[in-house]
């Protein structure tokens, strides 16, 4: 049965992946991760960072004149790990264990996980220093329309390629931009990749995560609700280092008669720090 079991669970590992992406909203922000490897030292990510030199005089008699490329590695440090694991008594799980910890850590993912990774980025992102940035009220959707147009016009004065930005909006304002259906609203809206809808509980310009009791996280006193953050993905650097899914069984367990489901996950969410033009973030006033 144990064995059984185990098989069954690991046939959910992949689809708790799946969970993740769709339920965290800045999954679309992953890199890639063959342009990250492992560090020197633990919870470190290393990335690969490219200069060169720009042009100069071209002579008739001499031809071109010899440049640089600077090839090197960054290394940075991860800034995100959490973890947690429960129990579940053998007698109340005895019947179908793998499904019942797939469920299990389903659910935990798309409760918790997912909504404190996509709360942790977000105030990360929005809180750097030297990003464009504006505070004001949006009350109506030629309000929201007209933030969007500033945001965009930054973006674009910023040399910030049209493809791969991401606007991250709260609901309550996209309703806004929808009701007004009107030929400046999607022209504006035009000018980002894709529009992904993030509940205001995810939307914080700094967040406190708790290291005890229940867990999760809360925004900060000094933190404000964010409007809008617009994302050129290449600007953050975003990679989950580690995620491990553990399962243990009742005979592994020396402390209970009970199986055991942890979840860990390590990794980092910042910007890059000359291409801060690729985020803008808008908060209330």
């Amino acid at each position: 049965m144990p064995n059984n079991s185990i098989t069954l669970f690991k046939k959910y590992v992949p689809l708790l992946d799946e969970t993740y992406r769709v339920a965290a909203l800045t999954s679309v922000l992953d890199g890639p991760e063959e342009m990250a490897r492992e560090g020197a030292n633990a919870g470190e990510i290393v990335i690969p960072d490219m200069t060169m030199q720009g042009l100069v005089g071209y002579s008739r008699n001499n031809g071109f004149t010899d440049g640089t490329v600077t090839l090197t590695n960054t290394t940075y440090q991860c800034n995100y790990e959490r973890g947690r694991m429960f129990t579940v008594d053998a007698l109340d799980n005895a019947e179908t264990a793998g499904v019942a910890f797939g469920r299990l850590a389903g659910e935990f993912i798309r409760n918790h996980v997912a909504p404190e990774i996509d709360a942790f980025r977000i105030a990360r992102y929005a809180g750097t220093s030297g990003i464009g940035s504006a505070s004001a009220d949006l009350s109506t959707g030629v309000d929201v329309i007209a933030a969007l147009r500033v945001a965009a016009t930054a973006m674009d004065n910023g040399e910030v390629p049209l493809d791969q930005r991401y606007l991250f909006i709260t609901p309550a304002l996209y309703t806004l931009i929808e009701d007004l259906d009107t030929i400046k609203s999607r022209a504006v809206l035009s000018r980002f990749e894709q529009i992904i809808q993030v509940p205001q509980t995810r939307m914080y310009s700094g967040i406190s995560l708790s290291t005890s009791g229940a867990g999760g996280y809360s925004k900060t006193s000094t933190a404000k609700n964010l409007n809008f953050l617009a994302v050129h993905k290449p600007a953050v650097i975003q990679y989950n280092k580690h995620v491990a899914p553990k399962v243990v069984t009742p005979e592994q367990n020396p402390a209970a008669d009970a199986w055991k489901f942890g979840y860990r996950v390590n990794g980092i969410a910042d910007v890059f720090k000359n291409k801060k033009a690729g985020v803008y973030a808008h908060l209330a006033a």
